[in-house]
């Protein structure tokens, strides 16, 4: 059976996710129904033993059926009880069920996912959003849902005792139920819909921001920025504060005015039977009041269960449609006739792209190759789409127009699992998990030996590292006060390149942040990196290209200009700008540099 089939009603589509068991949650359901109506019975033994009591008033002997009486209220007090534990139990394991389907589901989804789709999702908004969904679901088929039949159900019997006895009381009683309801459905609907919705936004901003600015901590008070970080942050705070305050003042007069309305029944009861019984005693009429006098507080339960159930239902499609807003986005497609790469040169044709919901394309009209073994460098302004361009070779994102080929392979055509395992991509920002040193190389090639992760490690300049770790390779990272700087750990992501041994290479900017003396060092490890690779490199420090076999200027979405280092200065074209302006950089930084060291000797 499939889980999970997107339905307009959204009931439908959260139980999809249970499967089976979806007719657990039915017969709790059912079951939490007829616990409702046998939770009336002992109030009506309860009114019968005080029928007797008066009908044999003073002569309390003669009330041989009390005992009869409050047996059986106990009776169905606990078969009532019994019958709802077992329906919980039922609501509970489909509940559960539909949780842990609901995350796998989910993650199953983000595994097909074009890997451009994380890249404006952090992933503490994605983790928010997938937990507290499943798990608000969860409480919600759990415990609300039955609690809703109930609410449900109970009214109906209610209704059937209410003109059962008296139809006069039972009008009388009908009075503070129809009020509140009219003063609960504003709570739970219109402007305040729209406020619960925007709740469970900032709700979720401002926990997509706390882990980004934890796991930022350290970079925040290296730099003294403590205070601007934060700021981000605070204003989540802020906007949540605002939007729980404002929605517990746009309810506190009417939540007010319900709890009066739904305890009101005794101000129009007592003062009715009064008047109705008159000075002469009359003991149907007073039995009457009584019966009642015991049934309408249930009314008041029954109304604060519809409150929070129907809350607590908005609360759940909201969670609900955050996961289908994830599961609508489709994964990349994959050819049902794969072709095979016969060699690693890349060429780009007539390539144009723009990402999803942009007007204006990122790039236009992208034509230039890399032959195999060939080095290429991107170089140009921020923004320009240097690094889009870079990430369309492995399918982060698809091109719009035009065709990107790995030797005469169309990358559309090639199954996912090939076209990973020719291409290593090294990032600005490296992500090493809380693992051993050995794990986290590991990832690029499963089956490699521990000889192998020492010879990458090496080879990727990584020897001071592992030496000064205290269990050398099965260190693991983050424990016990292990730390690595920026440029150790994008070394240790080299270590993974060179382990993996992919024919092609994209380097996006992997200098951009390390300090002189990793710069180095990685500067070393590139060398053994890309000997017999293809490789694209994306350059921040333009004194690093100066070698390769070809730059392309890439600003605005286009290529302005192409040629080898020394062919584009004598063009005294961008690029040329571009070069005077680093080298002067450069010296800026000499120099003061240099006035530093004097000024400290």
């Amino acid at each position: 059976m499939k889980l999970y089939e997107k339905k307009d009603n959204k009931f439908l589509s959260l139980l999809s996710f249970s499967g089976n068991y979806k007719y657990l949650t039915i017969i709790g359901c059912i079951l939490a129904g007829i616990s409702a109506i046998l939770g009336l019975m002992p109030f009506i033994y309860i009114w019968k033993m005080i029928e007797e009591i008066i009908s044999v008033m003073p002569n309390y002997s003669n009330a041989v059926n009390l005992a009869h009486y409050g047996w059986m209220a106990l009776y169905y007090g606990l078969l009532s009880i019994g019958i709802y534990f077992i329906g919980l139990m039922c609501t509970h394991l489909s509940a559960f069920r539909n949780e842990r389907n609901m995350k796998i589901i989910t993650m199953k989804h983000l595994l097909k996912l074009p890997l451009g789709f994380f890249s404006n999702k952090s992933s503490g908004s994605l983790r928010k959003i997938i937990d507290y969904s499943s798990g608000t679901t969860e409480g919600f088929l759990a415990h609300s849902l039955p609690d809703l039949v109930i609410a449900i159900i109970t009214p109906i019997a209610f209704l059937v005792l209410l003109f059962t006895y008296n139809w006069f009381f039972g009008l009388l009683s009908l009075v503070p139920m129809v009020v509140g309801l009219l003063i609960i459905l504003p709570m739970i609907g219109g402007s305040n819909k729209k406020m619960l919705i925007k709740y469970q936004q900032s709700l979720e901003d401002m926990n997509a921001e706390a882990v980004e600015y934890v796991r930022g901590i350290p970079v925040t008070k290296t730099f003294q920025q403590s205070i601007f970080s934060f700021k981000s942050f605070h204003k989540t705070i802020k906007d949540y504060s605002k939007f729980v305050t404002d929605y517990s003042i746009s309810c506190q007069v009417p939540y007010s005015c319900f709890t009066v309305s739904i305890n009101g029944f005794f101000a129009l009861l007592i003062p009715a039977g009064i008047l109705l019984i008159g000075s002469t005693f009359n003991p149907s009429l007073f039995l009457d009041l009584i019966f009642y006098i015991i049934l309408t507080p249930i009314a008041s339960l029954i109304m604060t269960k519809i409150m929070f159930s129907s809350q607590n239902w908005m609360i759940a499609k909201q969670a609900l449609l955050k996961i289908e807003k994830i599961l609508d986005n489709k994964p990349l497609e994959e050819t049902k006739n794969p072709q095979h790469i016969n060699n690693h040169q890349i060429k780009f044709k007539n390539v144009s792209f723009k990402y999803p919901g942009n007007i204006k394309d990122t790039l236009k009209n992208i034509n230039f190759e890399i032959k195999e073994n060939q080095t290429i460098a991107l170089v140009g302004p921020s923004g320009g789409g240097k690094t889009t361009l870079a990430t369309l070779i492995p399918r982060f994102w698809d091109v719009n127009t035009g065709k990107i080929l790995i030797g005469n392979a169309n990358v559309k055509n090639i199954k996912k699992e090939d076209l990973m395992k020719n291409i290593s991509f090294v990032f600005q920002k490296t992500q090493l998990f809380k693992d051993s040193i050995l794990n986290n190389v590991l990832i690029a090639k499963k089956d490699a030996k521990k000889s192998e992760v020492l010879e990458a490690l090496s080879a990727a300049q990584c020897d001071d590292i592992v030496e000064k770790l205290p269990e050398g390779i099965d260190t693991v990272i983050g424990k016990s006060g292990v730390h690595l700087s920026g440029g150790e750990q994008q070394r240790i992501a080299l270590a993974r390149v060179i382990l993996k041994d992919a024919p092609i290479i994209i380097l996006d900017e992997a200098t951009a942040f390390t300090d002189p003396e990793n710069e180095y060092k990685i500067q070393k490890a590139f060398k053994k990196i890309t000997e017999g690779k293809t490789v694209l490199m994306i350059a921040h420090r333009l004194s690093t290209i100066k070698n390769v076999d070809k730059i392309h200027v890439i600003k605005s979405g286009e290529i302005m200009e192409s040629g080898t280092h020394n062919e584009l200065i004598e063009a005294n074209g961008f690029y040329k700008n571009m070069w005077d302006d680093y080298n002067e950089s450069v010296q800026w930084k000499l120099e003061n540099s240099q006035s530093l060291v004097n000024l400290n000797g």
